[in-house]
């Protein structure tokens, strides 16, 4: 069973949250909410971390992994360029439920992005997410904390029962809102390619691109 880490969704205790970023600094994957369902955190530039993801969850490798990043600077490490228009959608939607698809820079393992080129990246809304991307300093990876196809899980008990027995920890910070994942956008085109409408709807999307 995976060590079980309380947490004030909140206002996150640190200690807490440094136990969780040791985990992951070894190497380990963690359960964390986030505004919408539970994730699967590893540090997002150890492809052993990530290759354990993709077992995790019985995910096809041709299937790219998003990731959360601490703070809007963070992107410049990670993309080779931020589009047109590209940067109003960050300064309006972020932090929150957006996912910007960019090209990917050539540090980013081809893994994480299964060797299509490009990342997703948000900055979430939910405090602990924040919290352990600001203190790994690395991206953490963000794909929900579920085997693929399965129901997504709003607990930490839920995780427990889907993928306990494969994961080294699980930050309870209590039931998050489920509903629909972060929506997906692509900005390497132009205009811009929902592929995932979520909980921001896509007309949304597009239109505060359009009036930009």
């Amino acid at each position: 069973m995976p060590e079980v880490l309380k947490i004030n969704p909140e206002n996150p205790d640190q200690s807490i949250i440094m136990e969780a970023i040791q985990i992951l600094r070894e190497g380990g994957v963690i359960a964390y909410p986030t505004e919408t369902f539970y994730g699967l955190g590893a540090d997002g530039f150890n492809e052993k971390a990530i290759e354990k993801i993709f077992f995790i969850k019985g995910r096809d490798i041709k299937t790219p992994i998003s990731v959360i990043i601490g703070e809007m600077n963070d992107v410049r490490g990670l993309v080779r360029e931020i589009p047109e228009g590209a940067a109003h959608l960050m300064n309006t939607f972020w932090p929150g439920a957006l996912t910007l698809v960019f090209t990917a820079s050539e540090n980013v393992p081809p893994l994480l992005t299964a060797s299509t080129g490009k990342i997703g990246i948000r900055i979430s809304s939910h405090p602990v997410a924040t919290a352990l991307a600001k203190a790994l300093r690395y991206p953490i990876t963000a794909t929900s904390a579920n085997p693929s196809g399965a129901r997504e899980c709003t607990s930490a008990q839920e995780v427990i029962a889907c993928i306990g027995d494969r994961i080294d920890a699980v930050i309870d910070g209590g039931t998050t809102p489920g509903g629909r994942g972060s929506t997906i956008v692509d900005i390497t085109a132009h205009p811009p390619v929902i592929l995932r409408e979520g909980i921001i709807p896509a007309s949304v999307v597009l239109n505060s691109f359009e009036s930009r």
